[in-house]
């Protein structure tokens, strides 16, 4: 189902303004769905809150028994980790 919702999120969600990265996983031994972004402010990532696609995209999971945490969780970062180049 998530597949799916690609061509109906994506143009929305990458036409936002501050949007570094969005990622959409699935863990298939819990039966559960993980969407993480990166965005350059808060108030940028604040937008996913009121995306109307996204929020009617849900339905349909609630429908099957999905539920969903509320409210939204934002992080601000704390410290970052990249691979250590090996020269």
């Amino acid at each position: 189902m998530m597949n799916d919702l690609e061509p109906v999120l994506r143009p929305g969600i990458e036409a936002m303004r501050g949007l570094v990265a969005f990622y959409v996983g699935e863990d298939a031994s819990t039966s559960s769905l993980s969407n993480v972004s990166l965005w350059t402010d808060l108030d940028a990532a604040k937008q996913l809150d009121t995306f109307r696609p996204m929020l009617d995209a849900g339905k349909p999971f609630i429908d099957k028994g999905g539920t969903f945490e509320r409210p939204i969780m934002n992080y601000l970062p704390m410290w970052e980790l990249k691979p250590v180049s090996k020269a």
